[in-house]
Parts: structure tokens; C-alpha cells; sequence
């Protein structure tokens, strides 16, 4: 065995180690059987390998950096954070007054804000430990789909899941206030290890909007290593923003899992600011007939951040839709990587799937790597796809300046225009000026 190949299994042994301390610690995880679904992860770990530039799914992605942070457990100590600390998402605090906030995968209350007067019955929002006891079965339900681990980072989150953010829509329920999930990851003075995992539930007829966020109080580096699993109910409906806006020294690679039953509305709007290496794969099942399913994806990577974004969205019904936009600014010496598949199995006929990818490079240095990969085995389907790459026009920068603009001011039109197109989409106006302040900034 070669130096590298024992330096990697030995980070993967280690950081398994750590999740066991962790699951020890927490006794009054075993609820749920929790600590099966930790052993089973944690045994996927230590016989899998590190992914490197050699496996196709990470071919653009160099994780090696992360093999030199020494990660340390989390702390659970949250006695010291303030969310004076962090830059929320919007200006007023009155446009997210349902917050629910984790500190280093650690259910914080002090700092959330989920009993709020009037809320409905059978609604929760909450970590997994308090949950009611009626919904025990339906979240254990859910939970054992990880006892059948196919990728390692996301076993690695279930080997130390010893709490989870939890939002439970009952059937019928139409929740018209937006749920803020924050996530933080505080690293302290030395190097973390942060495994947030949310569980959303949408029951069949629910309408649900969720805000998902992860920021970073602090500048030391850590990793993030976070896990979303959505659950959408026949005929319910889920507006989902994720929001990734990490420090610039951090590792962050987030997988979403969607599952969707028939007649399903599923909204995914997921915007990837920060991080030094980000990663996210956002999986989407269609498990019914006539379910529709909607991808906005916004990328901005500036100085030398990697951004990877990694999608799949796979069909097994008929009259199944979906509807997909990803947009990557890159610039400086940043790169952005997009791999967008969709697959229609022969089962799945009557498909109508449509996905787009637009990039835009600020600098001769910038890379954007883009690929639209659509799998196609039914042959009554109408699917397209496409991909653009360009730069800031000459004629269109000479026009706004000949209208009295400058460069920079022209720039940033020109930039926010092509951002706009995801930005004003997103359920909470808000969050969208707030993110075009942050793009506009970088750009």
C-alpha cells in the first residue's frame, strides 16, 4: 500500500473513531436505533476509500486539502455564541421569526426561536430527541433508509448522528410561514469536524417553505459535513432554499435526498456562496405518477474556492416533470464544476424534463467545468438540455458606460442581471436582496 492510499484510509479510521467517541458520549441517542444505524455507517466507512481525482464522480474535485486539517470533535458548548455573531439572511428578523438552530450539529434552544404562540397542532419543528412520541415511527421509517449506505460522506454523517433538526408537516397542513433551519459551525481555536442532519417531512396535501443555512462563526478551519433528508407526501408541496455561505477556510460538502410521491410539488433553490472546497449532491427520486419537480442552482466562487455541484434527478413513473437552471459566476482563479443528470428509465414514459446550464467567467483564470447528462431508456419522452459558457460583453459594457456608468457600476449591472434570473425567484424577497448585496460585492 502506497503512502497516499494509508494516509487517506488512515483519515477515514480517524474521523470513524471520532463519530464512536461522539455516539458514546450521547447515550440518549440509542432512540430511534441510532446507534445501529451509527455502526452500520461507521462499518461503510472503514471499507470504502477516500474519493480522489481517479473516481468519475470526483474527477474535478480535489479533496486532498482536507486530508491536512486536523479535525477535532465538535464542541458542544454553546454558551458562548450569539447570533449577534452571525449575518442573518435577511435584514429584519421579522421576515424568519420560526428559526431553529444547530451549533456544531448540537440542537442549540437558547438561540432558536420554535415556540412562537398560534402555531398548529401537530406541527413541529424541533430536534429529533423531543420530537412526540407519535411521530417516532414515521421518523424511524425514514431514518432506516441509511441502513443501506452507497456513498461515504454521507455514511460518514450517519456514524455520528447523535441529533437531527426535525420539521414535521401533518397532511392537509398548509404552513405559510417560512421555517429558518440555521446551521452553524463554530470551530473554536482549533480545527472541527461539524455533521449537521435535518429530516423534513411533508405529509400527504402539506405545503411547507424552508429556509436551509449554513454559515461559520470564526475564521479557523473545519469541515462540514452536513445531510438533508426531504420527505414530499402525495399531492404536497415543498419550497426549499439552501443556502451555503460557509468561511472561505472551510470544507463543505452537503448531500439532499428527495423523495417524492405522486402528484408531488418539489421547489429546490440552493445557493452556493462560501467555502474553500464546497460539495453538494442533491439527489431527487420521483416515486409516483404526475410529480413535479423544480432545480434552481446558483454558484459563486471568487479568489481560489472550488464549487462543485452534483445532481440527479431520477424518474420511475409516467407524466413525470422536471425543470432545471444552474448558473455558476466564477472569477479570479475560482472554478465551478456542474454535473446535472437526469434519468428516464422505460418505465417513466410521457417524461418532460428540461435542464439548463449558464455560466459566467470574470477572469482569464476562471473555469467552469459543465456537463448535462441526461440517460434516457423510454422512448415516449420530451427531454432537452444545454449549457453556455461566456464572458462579460465589450458592447454591452461600452453601452451602459456610454450612458454615464463606470466599469465597476457597469460590471455589477451586467452581474446582476444574469444572478437575478435565480435570485428573484426565491419565496422570500429578503433573502434574495441580501444574496444580491453578497454577489454583487464579490463580483
Amino acid at each position: 500500500m502506497n503512502t497516499q492510499v494509508a494516509t487517506r484510509e488512515m483519515f477515514l479510521a480517524g474521523l470513524v473513531n471520532q463519530c464512536e467517541k461522539l455516539g458514546a458520549a450521547h447515550l440518549k441517542s440509542s432512540a430511534y436505533g441510532l446507534d445501529h444505524l451509527r455502526d452500520i455507517a461507521a462499518q461503510y466507512v472503514l471499507s470504502s476509500h477516500f474519493p480522489t481525482v481517479k473516481d468519475e464522480e470526483w474527477r474535478f474535485t480535489d479533496l486532498s486539502p482536507l486530508l491536512q486539517i486536523p479535525l477535532n470533535l465538535p464542541q458542544s458548548n454553546l454558551s458562548k455564541i450569539k447570533l449577534s455573531d452571525i449575518t442573518m439572511p435577511v435584514k429584519d428578523k421579522a421576515d424568519l421569526p420560526l428559526r431553529l438552530v444547530f451549533v456544531n450539529g448540537f440542537y442549540a434552544p437558547d438561540l432558536s426561536t420554535v415556540n412562537l404562540p398560534n402555531l398548529p397542532i401537530d406541527f413541529y419543528v424541533g430536534n429529533i430527541s423531543n420530537a412526540p412520541e407519535k411521530y417516532q415511527p414515521r421518523i424511524s421509517d425514514v431514518l432506516n433508509k441509511h441502513r443501506q449506505q452507497t456513498e461515504v460522506f454521507t455514511a460518514l454523517n450517519i456514524a455520528s448522528l447523535v441529533d437531527s433538526a426535525v420539521v414535521f408537516v401533518p397532511a392537509n397542513m398548509s404552513f405559510d410561514l417560512p421555517i429558518h433551519l440555521l446551521f452553524l459551525t463554530a470551530p473554536g481555536a482549533s480545527p472541527t469536524m461539524c455533521q449537521p442532519h435535518c429530516l423534513v417531512i411533508a405529509e400527504a396535501g402539506s405545503n411547507v417553505t424552508l429556509i436551509e443555512d449554513y454559515a461559520t462563526i470564526g475564521n479557523v478551519a473545519a469541515f462540514t459535513n452536513a445531510v438533508t433528508d426531504v420527505v414530499v407526501g402525495e399531492n404536497a408541496a415543498v419550497n426549499h432554499v439552501r443556502l451555503q455561505r460557509e468561511a472561505g477556510n472551510v470544507v463543505h460538502i452537503g448531500t439532499s435526498a428527495i423523495a417524492q410521491s405522486r402528484n408531488s410539488h418539489y421547489t429546490c433553490h440552493a445557493i452556493s456562496l462560501g467555502g474553500k472546497i464546497s460539495r453538494h449532491n442533491l439527489e431527487v427520486f420521483q416515486r409516483g405518477e404526475a410529480t413535479e419537480t423544480t432545480l434552481n442552482g446558483l454558484t459563486v466562487a471568487f479568489g481560489e474556492q472550488l464549487s462543485d455541484t452534483h445532481s440527479l434527478i431520477s424518474f420511475n413513473h409516467p407524466h413525470g416533470t422536471s425543470r432545471q437552471l444552474h448558473k455558476c459566476i466564477v472569477g479570479n482563479k475560482a472554478r465551478a464544476v456542474f454535473n446535472g443528470r437526469v434519468f428516464v428509465p422505460k418505465a417513466a414514459q410521457l417524461t418532460d424534463a428540461g435542464q439548463l446550464s449558464r455560466n459566467l467567467l470574470l477572469s482569464p483564470r476562471a473555469r467552469v467545468d459543465t456537463k448535462p447528462q441526461l440517460e434516457i431508456v423510454a422512448d415516449n419522452v420530451k427531454c432537452s438540455h444545454g449549457a453556455t459558457v461566456s464572458q462579460l460583453e465589450d458592447d454591452e459594457l461600452f453601452y451602459l458606460q456610454s450612458r454615464g456608468l463606470d466599469l465597476e457600476r457597469s460590471r455589477y449591472l451586467l452581474i446582476d442581471a444574469f444572478a437575478a434570473e435565480i435570485l428573484d425567484k426565491l419565496p422570500i424577497l429578503g433573502v434574495a436582496k441580501m444574496l444580491s448585496t453578497c454577489v454583487a460585492i464579490q463580483g
